[in-house]
């Protein structure tokens, strides 16, 4: 479990079929084999370390629903460890499973904040409400505006300064991980009608 507060910014060194290894001395510094960190909100278990690096096994699923397959050597990624008992719940809870991908498509600047807005399929968008939570590439934000095939958020100077979010284009695959709170609600009503 993960709250959506990024620790680090890491940096590729290598991504082959299976494996993605980056530096982030940060998270490192204290990591054990077999925890979970979250790579741009997706948990992975830690398979090797380095000096100042990770490496990761990664599956198919994982590819399949999130940009993990699409990283190459130098890009940027949002990293996280795991909650741990002393750990402030700061954001809010994100799980770390990533359900698909959105895309960017718009920056607006506001002030010192930017207003970014991802499209996003129906079957998802309707997981998103105003003011609610969502956890775009593992980073915890608050929607503050939807439309039948968008929202959007505000990033703050400090999550511009310390996520990977506006290092993207327009047009990019951010992963997302939706309210699970939504979807029990919702699993739940639709058992009730059965």
């Amino acid at each position: 479990m993960f709250t959506g507060i990024i620790e680090e910014i890491g940096t590729v060194l290598s991504h082959g079929t299976g494996e993605l290894v980056l530096e982030c001395p940060l998270v490192t510094s204290d990591a054990n084999l077999g925890d979970s960190i979250a790579v741009n909100g997706v948990d992975l278990t830690v398979r090797s370390i380095g000096e100042s690096n990770l490496s990761f096994d990664v599956m198919n699923e994982t590819y399949s629903r999130s940009n993990l397959q699409s990283l190459i050597e130098g890009d940027f990624v949002n990293l996280e460890r795991s909650v741990t008992t002393g750990t402030k719940l700061s954001g809010h809870i994100v799980r770390g499973v990533v359900e698909t991908t959105c895309s960017v498509s718009q920056f607006r600047e506001d002030n010192d904040s930017i207003i970014a807005s991802y499209q996003v399929q129906p079957e998802y968008l309707k997981y998103i409400v105003m003011k609610g939570p969502v956890c775009i590439d593992g980073v915890s934000l608050t929607v503050m505006g939807r439309d039948q095939n968008s929202f959007s958020v505000s990033l703050v100077q400090y999550t511009q300064e310390n996520t990977n979010l506006t290092r993207r284009n327009i047009g990019d695959q951010i992963n997302l991980e939706t309210d699970i709170f939504a979807r029990y609600v919702e699993q739940i009503l639709q058992n009730r009608e059965n």
